[in-house]
């Protein structure tokens, strides 16, 4: 056999800046830098469409989607949805919130989109814009030179040819797959967070009426909550984001054996789910949350789920990654142009990069607090705190609405309450510390 046909066929390239990963972080940062000139590769391992989880946008959403040009595309394929509904076997009502209630009034909707849909008019926005796109392009490594020289990235296609770009700058959007995060070993597990998901679509799911039906609705239940995302297919998408405790219960059985068990766990989930049909394979995730150590370096970013993720409970995966990539394609365009400004740029990129995660984490982490979990139950409006909750849910977070003010005040009531019930707080306080512990028994991983 001749030696050189085992040799994998190599070529070389040149960009200005390659993105890793075409998720909505990915393809919306490359769409905005080709859009201002610059060469942009993008690598995404897989091809589009393809699945992912995560299918409820915010309000917040919407405007980014009409500076992307793509707000129509994503309006035919959507599902709309005017507001959530929180249920819980504490209460003896459900509460629902419509995002019109919140501080600006001008984003009362958004919409509930397959991802393998959404995802693939992103993408296509990025090669539409003269970005370069490869799918079926794996990434291998990353190797930065030195005096902030840039890159060189080398990547296998699928017919097994190996590129080797050499980049000015690189964007790692590669989700949950943390590209740089791992290599750089700058990956943390989230200490004050620790969960797993099941999920799975349902047809014939009973759905609130007239213009409700759309509307995502969350059910907690003992081991944590469930989401319901109706899509405008006639499919329902319905996960149960679980405590890791709880998973060494399934032992042998099957993960959709251990999905129904646990749906018939919430009785008004297991209601509106009585005469559905599963037309998918349960699937599962675990260690859920993570953040990475730093944001960027001299010719990096990190964006979205690359840096970090927390809980999926107010639906913020796609609107965080979106506006990770508005603030980086600022950062980038002011390093590229402007050297002498990028260190200001860099700082502004990090700062931006904390405000979403900071604001959703502080609600993430009691999200199952009865003092909170009350509070969201019988909402009040004193000093607009209920106006204010509504914009977090909405994403209304990086704009000019001034919801400091009021979410401090929610923030006091909440302490103020957890005082005067000091021993459920306790009692509540040490639950969640036992809840999300690390353990590798067996039964507490998923596969």
């Amino acid at each position: 056999m001749n030696p050189l046909a085992e040799s994998p066929v190599t070529r070389a390239s040149d960009c200005d800046v390659l993105v890793i990963g075409g998720g909505p972080a990915g393809s919306t940062a490359a769409a905005l830098l080709a859009g201002r000139g610059y060469r942009v590769t993008l690598l995404e391992k897989a091809h589009h469409p393809r699945f992912h989880i995560g299918e409820s946008l915010l309000p917040a959403n919407l405007p980014l989607l009409e500076k992307l040009g793509v707000a129509d595309a994503v309006k035919a394929i959507g599902m709309e949805k005017w507001g959530a509904e929180f249920v819980s076997p504490w209460h003896d009502h459900t509460q629902p919130y419509e995002f019109g209630g919140a501080m600006d009034k001008s984003m009362p909707m958004a919409y509930q989109v397959r991802r393998s849909e959404f995802d693939e008019i992103l993408i296509r926005n990025a090669s539409r814009k003269n970005a370069r796109v490869a799918e079926g392009c794996q990434v291998l490594d990353v190797e930065f030179l030195k005096g902030n020289e840039g890159a060189l990235v080398r990547a296998r296609h699928e017919d097994g040819c190996v590129e080797t770009v050499a980049t000015r700058f690189v964007l790692d959007a590669s989700g949950r797959d943390t590209f740089l995060g791992n290599r750089l070993k700058v990956k943390k597990r989230n200490t004050q967070h620790n969960s797993a998901a099941i999920f799975g679509h349902f047809s014939g799911a009973e759905r609130k009426p007239g213009r409700t039906e759309g509307d995502i609705m969350l059910y907690w239940f003992e081991h944590g909550w469930f989401w319901f995302i109706p899509l405008s297919d006639g499919a329902t998408s319905v996960g149960a984001v679980v405590w890791p405790y709880y998973l060494k219960t399934r032992k042998k059985k099957t993960l959709e054996e251990f999905f129904r068990e646990t749906i018939a766990l919430c009785t008004p989930l297991h209601t509106r789910l009585q005469n559905a049909q599963l037309i998918s394979p349960v699937e599962a995730t675990g260690n859920y949350s993570y953040v990475c150590e730093r944001t960027h370096g001299s010719n990096y970013l990190l964006l979205g789920d690359a840096y970090t993720f927390i809980d999926p409970v107010f639906s913020s995966g796609v609107l965080l990654a979106m506006q990770s990539a508005f603030a980086g394609a600022e950062a980038v365009d002011t390093c590229l142009r402007h050297p002498q400004q990028a260190a200001a740029a860099l700082e502004k990129f990090d700062r931006a990069m904390h405000v979403g995660p900071k604001i959703f984490s502080w609600f993430i982490y009691r999200v199952t607090n009865p003092t909170l979990r009350n509070m969201f139950m019988e909402p009040r409006n004193y000093f607009r705190v209920r106006e204010a909750m509504l914009s977090v849910l909405a994403g209304d977070l990086f704009g000019k609405t001034r919801i400091g003010g009021p979410l401090l005040a929610f923030k006091g009531f909440y302490y103020v309450t957890s005082i005067i019930n000091f021993g459920r707080t306790l009692k509540s306080w040490r639950m969640r510390r036992n809840n999300i512990r690390v353990t590798d028994e067996p039964g507490a991983t998923i596969n």
